[in-house]
């Protein structure tokens, strides 16, 4: 059985989305990820080769405080 898709467009485009039903049809979140070739020894590896977060800059942090207070 093969996962149904939905196209994304803008900024998560080259992701694929899959349903609940998709994934609960495959046994559930573990045989889902096997299925899809995923497994907990890539997923350590990628986390550790994904670059460093960089913390907001002063300018970035005061402008999300700035639109948390407006938004509240």
């Amino acid at each position: 059985m093969k996962p149904k898709t939905t196209e994304n467009k803008g900024l998560f485009k080259t992701l694929q989305s899959h349903s609940v039903d998709d994934v609960l049809a495959a046994g559930g979140t573990t045989a889902f990820g096997i299925k899809m070739g995923k497994d907990m020894d890539s997923l350590l590896k990628a986390m550790e080769n994904a670059p460093k977060p960089e913390p907001f800059t002063d300018e970035e942090w005061a402008d999300l405080m700035y639109q948390l207070a407006k938004d509240k």
